[in-house]
């Protein structure tokens, strides 16, 4: 993807697939000499990198207490095959880690333009980017029924009060997915910072507003530190 233009980059990521996966290490990883340990997460980096235009690592444990690793993968979703490809892909270079590594929740989704903000905002994260942020928070979101028996007039106005608190906090970046129909969640909601305390302050601004009467579900959260795959003793706990 480095060698796209800025337009060809907007609009793929318009169109793209973005899908995060939750590990947890098992007791056989464990059982496994450092240098054997060291072996399988240099061989987990090399075989996710085929699988999508951009992967990045994270390190969960210990933010929570069932999961060690989260891996993000991004690919252009224009071509109505490219999920196939890429499911396939994933579910295969898994095969040979399923001892190792226990899968604990996946979650994707798909961008698409915001139908209440006509102008892409300057927050919103580009997920084929190298990755600069320390902290990824991530997490399923679903509205209630009356959100969407609601008229668009009065959800624009929520909405409005929602982007309006959102462009406060200029250090956060986000990303909205959407996964309606195809996943238990209606979207999955990704934010990207160096200042969680801040964050957190968004959060509690953000469950102020009347917007917040709309909101089905919006748990489990996933809290990540990025992780660097050139220090490969650190990818994993």
């Amino acid at each position: 993807m480095a060698d796209l233009n800025l337009e060809e980059r907007a609009e793929s990521t318009a169109r793209s697939l973005n899908h995060f996966g939750v590990f947890a290490l098992t007791s056989e990883y464990w059982k496994l000499s450092e240098s054997e340990q060291c072996g399988l997460r240099t061989d987990w980096v090399r075989g996710l990198a085929g699988t999508a235009a951009a992967v990045h690592h994270y390190r969960v444990f210990p933010t929570e207490t069932r999961s060690d690793l989260l891996v993000w993968c991004a690919l252009d979703a224009s071509d109505a095959d490219a999920p196939h490809r890429f499911f396939d892909a994933y579910a295969r270079t898994l095969r040979p880690f399923r001892r190792y590594v226990q899968v604990m929740d996946l979650l994707w989704g798909f961008t698409r333009p915001s139908e209440y903000s006509r102008a892409r905002s300057r927050q919103e994260i580009d997920p084929f980017e190298a990755r600069t942020a320390p902290y990824l928070v991530m997490y399923p979101f679903t509205k209630t029924s009356e959100w969407y028996l609601l008229g668009r007039e009065p959800r624009q106005e929520m909405m409005n009060e929602h982007i309006r608190i959102g462009k406060q906090y200029r250090e956060i970046a986000q990303l909205l997915l959407y996964s309606v129909g195809l996943q238990d969640q209606e979207f999955v909601v990704v934010y990207e910072t160096s200042d969680l305390p801040l964050f957190s302050r968004l959060v509690s601004d953000l469950r102020g507003t009347e917007g917040r009467r709309y909101t089905k579900a919006d748990t489990p959260v996933h809290t990540a530190v990025h992780r660097s795959v050139t220090d490969i003793e650190n990818l994993w706990p």
